[in-house]
């Protein structure tokens, strides 16, 4: 289904190794707004370029048909950075989260967006569609932010970016994620932690970071599954709502997990009486 309307899914994209445990289970990644991001982030094989606002203006729809038409129950929506658009792609986000949400009002729809440049208004315009889970991913630690990501990004912004997402509603879930084995230390990652409870995320990510090709940051270190499995028991001792930590865990790594799926449809009830 997908395919025959042209659009992309990160799970393809990226060739996943998780793919047929998440679609088997209800749940895909779409990447929005073609193939080409206007950042370099160091870790990322998407290809950098300059989109020159080529914009599919029927891609809303065709998302949300696509999925009215599969069984699907949790639906991740992300994006490559489109700094070449006035909105960075804010308003073309938010209508397919409405699209989606008029087609099929039970499937759950979680948004892992790009920073907008911490512009509050375009934050908001996302908000207000009403995502089930707003996700913006910090990537590393504090110190390797530099090294890691494209000089647009940053750390404070991207913290300041999921701390807006509560100011304006509390209700909404906030969900990011850490790669590991760049180099940072244990110290870092848990200071990391304590800044993202600080600001009320709700949800936390780690997995492991592979380099893609030889021109890309290199690995500084395989980590094991039982430092994945401590830093998933600490994450949860600071009451973080859901943890999910292991070398293959992605940001969007079986985001309809049967915990993270019932909090929210536990969340919709009351909401609705």
């Amino acid at each position: 289904m997908f395919g025959d309307l042209k659009l992309a899914t990160v799970c393809q994209e990226a060739r996943c190794p998780n793919m047929g445990e998440c679609w088997d289970g209800g749940t895909a990644t779409i990447m929005l707004m073609g193939e080409i991001c206007t950042r370099g982030c160091k870790f990322c094989h998407v290809k950098t370029g300059n989109p020159k606002g080529v914009l599919d203006p029927l891609e809303p729809e065709k998302v949300a048909y696509s999925i009215s038409q599969m069984s699907l129950e949790y639906i991740v929506l992300t994006s490559v950075d489109r700094d070449d658009l006035p909105d960075q792609g804010s308003s073309h986000f938010a209508r397919t989260i409405r699209t989606i949400k008029k087609l099929d009002s039970h499937v759950i729809v979680e948004v892992l967006t790009p920073d907008f440049r911490g512009d509050r208004e375009l934050i908001q315009l996302l908000v207000d569609a009403k995502p089930d889970v707003f996700a913006h991913n910090v990537e590393t630690v504090e110190r390797l932010q530099k090294s890691v990501r494209d000089p647009r990004a940053g750390y404070q912004q991207s913290l300041d970016v999921l701390k807006t997402v509560k100011e304006i509603d509390p209700t909404r879930y906030t969900k990011t994620s850490l790669m590991l084995g760049l180099g940072e230390t244990d110290e870092e990652i848990l200071q990391t932690l304590k800044d993202l409870r600080g600001i009320g995320c709700d949800v936390v990510t780690f997995g492991q970071y592979l380099q893609p090709t030889p021109r890309h940051l290199k690995v500084q270190e395989f980590v094991t599954p039982e430092k994945f499995e401590y830093w998933k028991k600490t994450a949860e001792a600071m009451d973080f709502v859901y943890v999910a930590s292991g070398p293959l865990v992605r940001s969007s790594y079986r985001a309809g997990e049967f915990f993270m799926k019932g909090i929210v449809e536990k969340q919709r009830r009351s909401t609705n009486g």
